[in-house]
Parts: structure tokens; C-alpha cells; sequence
């Protein structure tokens, strides 16, 4: 917690109260209000908490204002361009860069830990085969705590220290085999020679009856979409992860809950919507169109993919995904692909009208995700499910920072409650 240098004082019916505001090294100042209520009797009142800080942390930072992500005080740019996802994690989880031997360390462990229990490959015979992905891995995360009983103790360090490593390791996995369920294809065993982001392809892709290579281009585009989605500061899915955990869950059924906050299209479905959106476009042609319905405010279509909710400016992760979508592209090709072509079509629109840099309506970096996993050539369905493996480093990392506060006390949200006062019961023969 930064140091308490200030106070403000707020009057209320001619009383005034003290308030204690904390500077943090970046970003606005906060005021305390946890003894407000004991005080002076009254809640504050923020629908969306747009306004409240819930915790304190020392992982991510996000200016909108400048377009900047830190990771641990590292820019996402620098990150993305010169590390890779697994780095990344380290940083996440443990503060600081690794040195070469810690480095090696840890990807050995996470490595060594990708395979799934083999008794989990009946779990996915319960579901249907026309499952969305994301309801397979909301329940076969969730059901990780069936599995891996030897670290479920959020009070024993190194048992919170082996599910973090399984979480990292085993969400690719989980992620491609339902990815494999759902084409009706077989699972595919990981691989422990290849790197993160190839063993991932090579899970997904990769068939029994023929060699498959990944593509050096494709693997790095996929490291980045993993590094560039690793965490984002206290998001939704982040702060469904915080409050499951403040209840002392265990870290299994708290990624499954941030998982199933992810699913939201508001959320971690926003690149799934952005191609379905594409699709709708359907031809080059047709782009004029529907840039007329989008600065039409009398018309509900939007323009999915642009802009963003923190980023009043650029977002930086799209600057980085940018260069990658434009490799990928060039890789696989567009000119058969229509909707690879309305969306190079579309951007170029948007980075050049007048309407859309006036309104900081730039493309984001759910626009250009969605582009390089359609180029790759995987589904929409399974947009979100990639987000969510890239995520439960965040997660993980969030959740460890909670279960090691002091501070930390049970998430218990309060309302501005407009219902009925007191009344007496009335018997249904003189209602």
C-alpha cells in the first residue's frame, strides 16, 4: 500500500468525516473509504466499480489516456517484440525477469507438467459434440480439483505454487482438446520438443495419418496473441477470479469462474464477435455500407474490434498484433479468403476516415487477433478459448497476489437497495 500522506474531508448532514488518500506510484490517487460505512453510516455508489479500486497490486498497469500497458513496469510493446509468452509468465507470477537458468527452469517445469490425467480424456464424452469450446473448458477446469487433489491448499505455498505451474501447462491442452472434440477428431498428446506456442498448433492441427510442421511465422504470431492477452489490470474475468478466491476456493474452481466471466461477448468473446461481424459485411463492396450504419446514430449496428473501453487512445497491443497479422497474411495469403479481405479492407478504412480518428476509433487488438486465428484457420468458436489459456497466467498470478494480502477479506459488494420496505404477510384467500 503506498504511503498515507493526505486526507479529504466529506460533509455530511453538517458532520465531517476524514478520509485518508493513497498515492500510488502511477496512476490517480485513491481515497480509503473502508471505515466509511462504521463512520458515517453511509455506501459509496459505483455501478461497474468504473471508480473504485478493489485492491491494491503490483502486477499491471494500464494508462488509457497514453495507450500504455506495464507488466511489472515493463512496456507490453517491449515484452511482445523482444520476450516471449513464457517469460512473461515468469514475470507475472514471480516480479521480476528470469536469468537464463531460471528461465530454462521453469519452462522445464511447465513442460513436464502439459500432459492431463488420462482419466480426464472420459470427461469429454459427457458433452455433446456440438459443445462450444468454452463450456467444455468451463467444466473440465472446474473439474481439475477432482483430479489434482495434492494442490488445492490456498494455505500451503507450495501447493498453491504446483497449481499454478498445472494451470499454465495443462490450459493449452484442455484448450486444443476441445477444440479436437468438437470436429470430431482425436485428442493429440502434447509434445515436450516443441516450444509453448508450437505444441500448442501441433495439438490442434496435427492428425495421426500425416506429418504436420508449424510454421516458425504462425508459432511467433501465436506467442504473441498469448503474451499480448497474459493479463490486463482488474477486468472483469480478473476481479471474478479475486472474489471466488477471497471465499478461499480452490485455484482450480477459481480459473473456472474467470473463465466462464470471459465467455461474455462484452468480454473475451469481443474477437469472436469482431469476425462474425466481418461475416455479416460479407464483401469488400459492402464496407461503405455499413461504415454509413456505423456513424448513424439512430442505428444499433456497431463496429466491432474498434476501439476500447480503458484505451481512450491506441490500443499498444494492437500496434504489436499489427505487424504479426500482417506476416500471417502475407504467409497464408488473402486472396481467397473473403473476409480476410473485408478486414484488411476495413482497417485501412478506419486508420484513414476522418469519423474514426476523431472518435479514437482505431482497430484493437481484438480485430487483429481475430484476423490471425481465422488466417491460421481456426474457428471462432475456439477465439475464446485461446484467450483464456492466454489469460490464466494473469489470473494465477492476480489470485497468488490476493492469497498472500493481509489485507485480504471475503469480496461482499453492497447495493443502493429501491425495493419494498417492511410488510406483513397476507393469506392467499385475501390476496
Amino acid at each position: 500500500m503506498a504511503e498515507q500522506t493526505r486526507k479529504a474531508t466529506l460533509n455530511i448532514d453538517g458532520k465531517s468525516f476524514d478520509l485518508l488518500i493513497h498515492s500510488p506510484t502511477a496512476g490517480p490517487d485513491v481515497l480509503d473509504i473502508r471505515k466509511l460505512y462504521a463512520e458515517a453510516g453511509v455506501f459509496t455508489y459505483d455501478p461497474g466499480f468504473t471508480s473504485t479500486a478493489s485492491c491494491d497490486s503490483t502486477i499491471t498497469y494500464i494508462d488509457g489516456g497514453k495507450g500504455e500497458l506495464l507488466h511489472r513496469g515493463y512496456p507490453i510493446d517491449q515484452l511482445a517484440e523482444k520476450s516471449h509468452y513464457l517469460e512473461v509468465c515468469y514475470l507475472l507470477l514471480y516480479g521480476e525477469l528470469p536469468t537464463a537458468v531460471q528461465l530454462e527452469d521453469f519452462e522445464s517445469r511447465v513442460t513436464n507438467h502439459t500432459m492431463v490425467h488420462e482419466q480426464m480424456h472420459y470427461f469429454f464424452r459427457g458433452f455433446r459434440r456440438d459443445a462450444h469450446p468454452m463450456a467444455t473448458l468451463v467444466g473440465v477446469v472446474g473439474a481439475m480439483s477432482a483430479f489434482y487433489h495434492d494442490s488445492t491448499d490456498v494455505n500451503d505455498d507450495w501447493q498453491r505454487e504446483v497449481a499454478a505451474i498445472r494451470l499454465i501447462a495443462k490450459l493449452p491442452t484442455i484448450a486444443a482438446m476441445a477444440y479436437k472434440y468438437s470436429v470430431g477428431q482425436p485428442f493429440v498428446y502434447p509434445r515436450n520438443d516443441l516450444d509453448y506456442a508450437s505444441n500448442f498448433l501441433h495439438m490442434c492441427f496435427s492428425v495421426p495419418a500425416e506429418e504436420y510442421r508449424v510454421n516458425p511465422i504462425v508459432a511467433r504470431a501465436m506467442d504473441r496473441i498469448f503474451t499480448l492477452h497474459a493479463d490486463h489490470e482488474q477486468n472483469a474475468s480478473t476481479s471474478t477470479v479475486r472474489l471466488a478466491s477471497s471465499s478461499g476456493a480452490n485455484p482450480f474452481a477459481c480459473i473456472a469462474a474467470g473463465i466462464a466471466c470471459l465467455w461474455g461477448p462484452a468480454h473475451g468473446g469481443a474477437n469472436q464477435a469482431c469476425l462474425e461481424m466481418l461475416r455479416e459485411i460479407g464483401s469488400v463492396d459492402r464496407i461503405p455500407e455499413f461504415i454509413a450504419r456505423a456513424k448513424d446514430k439512430n442505428d444499433p449496428f456497431r463496429l466491432m474490434g474498434f476501439g476500447h473501453r480503458v484505451y481512450k487512445n491506441i490500443d499498444p497491443r494492437a500496434t504489436v498484433l499489427k505487424k504479426s497479422a500482417d506476416e500471417v497474411l502475407e504467409l497464408l495469403g488473402v486472396e481467397d479468403n473473403p473476409l480476410l479481405q473485408v478486414a484488411k479492407e476495413l482497417e485501412q478504412f478506419a486508420l484513414n476516415d476522418e469519423y474514426f480518428i476523431s472518435k479514437k476509433l482505431f482497430p484493437n487488438v481484438d480485430f487483429y487477433s481475430g484476423i490471425i486465428l481465422e488466417a491460421i484457420g481456426f474457428p471462432t468458436s475456439m477465439f475464446t478459448p485461446i484467450f483464456a489459456l492466454s489469460r490464466t497466467v494473469g489470473w494465477i498470478s492476480q489470485w497468488k497476489e490476493m492469497i498472500g494480502d493481509p489485507q485480504m477479506k471475503i469480496g461482499r459488494p453492497r447495493q443502493l437497495y429501491l425495493g419494498e420496505t417492511t410488510r406483513d404477510y397476507v393469506d392467499i384467500e385475501n390476496r
